[in-house]
C-alpha cells in the first residue's frame, strides 16, 4: 500500500532530477526581478496613505464577504474612482489578479460559448477556463489572422454562442505587446467580446498610466483586468467593464460571492496609488529613461530590446539558464531564471524587469555581470 503523498513525493523527485524543482528565494541583491515598476511598493507615499487610513478607522480586515458585512466604503470608493480614471462604466475589486481572472473566465463565458485565448496568456486565465462551461481554444501568440480564422471555422461548424477573445496587452515573460487595435477591429466586425489583461501595462504606459488598452475603455464589448500589485505597488486587482459585467460577477461569480472581501486598508492604499500614477508622470518618464539605458548597454551583447520594461534574455537550456542566473545573483543583482512550464520548452531565460528601484551604476554593473554569465 502506498503511503499518503507518496505520489506527490515522486513528482517532486522528478522535478528535482530535471532541475525544475522550485525554491522560495529571499529578497537578496539589487532589484531586477520584481514588478514594482514605479518603485511604489516601499514608497513613503503609500505608507502615508496607509497611516492616514488607519488613523481614520479603516480596518485591516473586512470581516466577511462583500455580500455580507464585508462591503466597506473604501471598496466602493476605490471602484468608483477607478472607473472614473479608466473611463469605464464600473469596476470590481478582487484580492489578486489571479482571483480576478479565475472568477472572470469561470463565470462570464457560458455553455455554448467559445473562448479563444492567446497561447501565452497567464496561468490564472487558464484556471478560470478550466472551471468554465465554455469551450476554450488556444491561438498562436499575437496571430490576429488565426483568431479570425478560428472564429469563422467555429461559426461555420454551427457555433452560435458568444465568442470571447482573451489576450494580455503586455506579456510578462517576453515583454512584447498584443496587437490591441487589430484585435478590437476583429471583435467589432465579428461581434465578439475582447478581454485584455493589462497587468504589466497599467501605470507604465499611457499619458496618465491608463495602460495599452486605455483607449478601449467604455466600450460594451471590452473587459480589462488591472492589477494593483505591480506598477501600483500594493495588492489586488480591478475588473473594468460594463455594469452588466459587474452585476453578473456579483450575482454569479462563486469565487467572489464566497470569498472574504479584500482588506479595506489595501483598498485605501490602492486609491492613493491610482492618484500617484495619474498625477506623477515623471515616474513613468524616469522608468523609460532607465529602460533606454539598459537597452543601449545590452545591445552590444546581442540582446534585443523588447520595447517595454520587461527584457528577456533567452538561453534555451534549463541548466545553462539557472547557472547564468546564479552568476548574476552572486554579483549582487536579483535576476531570476525562468524555465518551463512557465515558458515554452526550449526557451528558458533570464527575465529582467526594469524598475525605479535601481540606479545608473546598478545598470552598468548588471550589464557587466550578464556579459560574464553568458560567456
Amino acid at each position: 500500500m502506498l503511503k499518503p503523498l507518496s505520489q506527490h513525493a515522486a513528482d517532486l523527485a522528478t522535478l528535482a532530477s530535471s532541475t525544475r524543482f522550485r525554491h522560495l528565494i529571499p529578497q537578496v541583491g539589487i532589484d531586477f526581478s520584481s514588478n514594482d515598476y514605479l518603485g511604489l511598493a516601499s514608497s513613503g507615499l503609500l505608507a502615508e496613505a496607509a497611516h492616514t487610513a488607519l488613523d481614520h478607522g479603516v480596518p485591516l480586515g473586512s470581516g466577511g464577504s462583500r455580500l455580507l458585512r464585508g462591503n466597506h466604503p473604501e471598496h466602493e470608493a476605490l471602484e468608483a474612482e477607478a472607473a472614473a480614471l479608466f473611463g469605464c462604466e464600473s469596476a470590481l475589486f478582487f484580492s489578486s489578479g489571479y482571483a480576478a481572472n479565475a472568477c472572470l473566465f469561470s463565470t462570464l463565458p457560458q455553455r455554448g460559448d467559445l473562448i479563444l485565448h492567446d497561447a501565452l496568456i497567464h496561468a490564472s486565465a487558464h484556471e478560470g477556463m478550466r472551471l468554465s462551461r465554455a469551450e476554450a481554444r488556444s491561438v498562436r501568440h499575437n496571430d490576429v489572422q488565426e483568431f479570425s480564422d478560428s472564429i469563422c471555422a467555429w461559426r461555420k461548424a454551427g457555433g452560435t454562442g458568444t465568442i470571447w477573445i482573451a489576450v494580455e496587452s503586455l506579456y510578462s515573460m517576453d515583454g512584447d505587446r498584443a496587437p490591441i487595435n487589430d484585435l478590437l477591429a476583429l471583435a467589432d466586425i465579428q461581434n465578439t467580446m475582447l478581454i485584455v489583461d493589462e497587468a504589466h501595462a497599467t501605470g507604465v504606459f499611457g499619458e496618465t498610466g491608463l495602460g495599452l488598452a486605455g483607449h478601449l475603455e467604455g466600450r460594451d464589448n471590452v473587459i480589462t483586468l488591472r492589477t494593483l500589485g505591480k506598477a501600483l505597488g500594493c495588492e489586488g486587482a480591478l475588473l473594468c467593464g460594463s455594469v452588466i459585467m459587474r452585476d453578473f460577477l456579483v450575482n454569479r461569480g462563486r469565487s467572489f460571492i464566497f470569498s472574504t472581501a479584500p482588506s479595506p486598508l489595501m483598498a485605501a492604499v490602492a486609491r492613493a496609488a491610482l492618484r500617484v500614477v495619474a498625477e506623477q508622470p515623471e515616474r513613468r518618464n524616469a522608468l523609460w529613461q532607465r529602460v533606454q539605458i539598459v537597452e543601449t548597454l545590452l545591445a552590444p551583447l546581442g540582446i534585443a530590446a523588447s520595447g517595454s520594461q520587461i527584457i528577456p534574455i533567452t538561453i534555451g537550456d534549463d541548466v545553462r539558464t539557472m547557472a547564468a542566473a546564479r552568476v548574476v545573483q552572486a554579483a549582487g543583482y536579483d535576476v531570476r531564471g525562468i524555465r518551463p512550464p512557465t515558458v515554452p520548452e526550449g526557451t528558458s531565460r533570464l527575465r529582467m524587469s526594469i524598475t525605479l528601484n535601481i540606479a545608473l551604476d546598478d545598470i552598468v554593473g548588471l550589464t557587466r555581470a550578464i556579459s560574464e554569465a553568458l560567456v
